[in-house]
């Protein structure tokens, strides 16, 4: 199973929304996908649950639900099986010092296509995991590499009951400990982007950032930790960025984005990789543009389905329905692109 890591350190540039609706294609592609939540603000699985699953996952009482379109269902009748769990019920025993993480069962979106559900309780980890950190160098303190490595852990736990191909891991906008530990069960990192000055900012310290844990993490506290300990690779490599969202005007975009389009290839070839950038030679870093799909995104979210299997009951009449065509087929090619270089 491959682990790719969406990740920005600059927020509101549509990084959940991608996870999703690649999540979805990949799956129509036929790859067996594994969606993982690690963003405390648990986003993603708001967009794949509806809020009576979201009730009976977070242990809502049975009241919580009353007058919602989306009653609580009888146990057993959701696409959540008897054993599933969040993240931050996982990782539970270790903020309570009571053992180690405990494991669930994916909830079942459909054939080919299932959840590790996040929860906002997951924003405990975060001093727990910073602590763990520095202690981890020594490589003999077991208890702070079980915390570094929860994560990992729990991912590889659930893509073997899945069955996965490919685990998409949807985390928070920052450098903090939670996103540390969640890049370091990343295999590759997709890094999409905003065509303005906020992202390019981002991605020079995002840069820095990942080749510094990675640097930590394979150099010195791989080869000092016990032998038996199963500890992820800490690869961490970046496949190259999606540009989201930008405002088009005649299929091209306007004008005040064409300078930050024209830097980002440098700025992702000098911060994020680490080498010069040579402008004759060009870089295949830029993956895709992906337009700004904003009227198809109210209808998709009350339709509780991806932009892109909008149909006419959903609200998605004439001039948008071919919208919705052009949508799919640039989140197949999209979709496409990244199973290639992920070499699935």
């Amino acid at each position: 199973m491959k682990t790719l890591a969406l990740f920005n350190n600059k927020g509101g540039v549509g990084k959940t929304t991608l996870t999703y609706h690649l999540a979805h294609m990949l799956q129509r592609l036929g790859y067996r996908v594994l969606a993982v939540d690690l963003d405390p603000q648990a986003n993603l699985t708001s967009s794949f649950l509806d809020d009576g699953d979201l009730a009976e996952l977070w242990g809502e009482p049975e009241d919580a639900l009353a007058g919602s379109a989306y009653p609580r269902r009888l146990p057993g009748t959701g696409i959540m099986s008897g054993d599933t769990g969040t993240v931050a019920a996982a990782i539970e025993p270790l903020l309570d010092q009571t053992g180690d993480v405990r494991f669930f069962d994916p909830a079942q979106i459909r054939a080919k296509l299932s959840l590790v559900p996040g929860d906002l309780e997951l924003s405990r980890f975060e001093d727990k995991l910073s602590d763990a950190w520095p202690r981890c160098f020594t490589g003999s303190d077991k208890g702070a590499l079980r915390v570094s490595t929860a994560f990992h852990r729990i991912i590889q736990d659930a893509g073997e009951r899945a069955t996965a191909d490919i685990a998409l891991i949807d985390v928070g906008p920052n450098l903090g400990a939670i996103n540390r530990s969640a890049l370091l069960a990343a295999d590759c990192v997709l890094m999409p982007l905003a065509a303005d000055l906020y992202s390019l900012r981002g991605l020079r310290n995002l840069g820095p950032s990942l080749r510094d844990w990675r640097r930590a993490w394979q150099d010195t506290v791989i080869p000092r930790a016990p032998k038996d300990m199963r500890l992820p690779a800490g690869t961490m490599e970046p496949i190259g960025y999606v540009i989201m969202q930008p405002v088009m005007r005649l299929s091209r975009p306007v004008r005040a984005y064409e300078p930050w389009l024209r830097r980002i290839p440098e700025v992702y070839a000098t911060s994020v990789l680490g080498e010069p950038f040579d402008p004759e030679a060009g870089g295949d870093y830029h993956i895709a543009t992906m337009p700004n799909y904003q009227s198809l995104m109210p209808l998709a979210h009350d339709a509780r389905k991806p932009m892109f299997d909008l149909r006419a009951g959903d609200g998605a009449l004439g001039a948008t329905q071919a919208y919705v065509d052009k949508c799919y087929q640039d989140f197949r090619r999209l979709a496409k692109a990244v199973a290639a270089r992920l070499e699935l």
